[in-house]
């Protein structure tokens, strides 16, 4: 079992002072701009809704 994931920066003001908040799971707290976020994981993309990399046509 892997640890939980956690963002590098924030998705606001691109700082990095955040710290897990109280509000719920997935919630965070930038230091730096005041601002609260939550963060939800929605599953993998298959290659018929997201396509992969090695299909791009890039002439």
């Amino acid at each position: 079992m892997s640890e939980r994931a956690a963002p590098f920066y924030c998705p606001y003001c691109g700082d990095e002072d955040l710290r897990p908040s109280e509000a719920g799971h997935g919630a965070w707290e930038c230091h730096g701009c005041r601002r609260g976020f939550q963060l939800k994981f929605l599953g993998l993309l298959s290659p018929t809704n997201g396509g992969n990399r090695n299909d791009r046509n890039d002439d």
